[in-house]
């Protein structure tokens, strides 16, 4: 064999040698990028779950804050001095603020504002005025934003003025 016949075989063998390089080179690469991607989904899917186990804690204690507002909303007259009621307003307004360190937003539903659907339940509509533009004529149940999306809408009725 000649010093010439050896050149062409260790140059082709250089040759599938850088391919073979590339190619698991490629295939590295690919893998880290699924594995990147697979980590992705996973905390994503980790703060979903998080989200949903915290707007369901949330819901489940809705009832109860709903209860304290209408005691407080019903409160005598003769009992707005007394050291117990006065607590019990206490008690509401640390709830709101407890409600706000976790991004727990009460939805403003006064009368007169707009009528919007993504953040109210109608439960009842007065087409007396037959108006084309539907308002909010009473709140009569408080509806709640947790991180800017709803877990429960106001419930309102609703009037159509022009």
């Amino acid at each position: 064999m000649t010093q010439t016949d050896k050149k062409p075989k260790k140059v082709n063998k250089e040759l599938e040698l850088k391919a073979k390089i590339a190619e698991l080179t490629l295939d590295l690469q690919r893998t880290r990028a699924d594995f990147e991607n697979y980590r992705k989904h996973t905390d994503n899917d980790k703060q979903n779950a998080t989200e949903y186990g915290r707007s369901e804690m949330i819901l489940k204690l809705l009832p109860t804050i709903d209860t304290i507002e209408r005691a407080i909303s019903h409160l005598p007259k003769e009992l707005e001095d007394n050291a117990w009621a006065q607590g019990i307003a206490s008690l509401a307004k640390n709830l709101d603020k407890t409600l706000a360190e976790i991004n727990v937003k009460r939805i403003t539903a006064k009368p007169g504002e707009v009528f919007d659907p993504e953040l109210h339940d109608a439960v009842q509509i007065d087409e007396a005025n037959g108006g084309s533009k539907e308002v909010i004529d009473e709140e009569l149940q408080g509806g709640y934003l947790f991180n800017d999306r709803p877990i429960r809408h106001a419930m309102v009725k609703v009037k159509r003025v022009d």
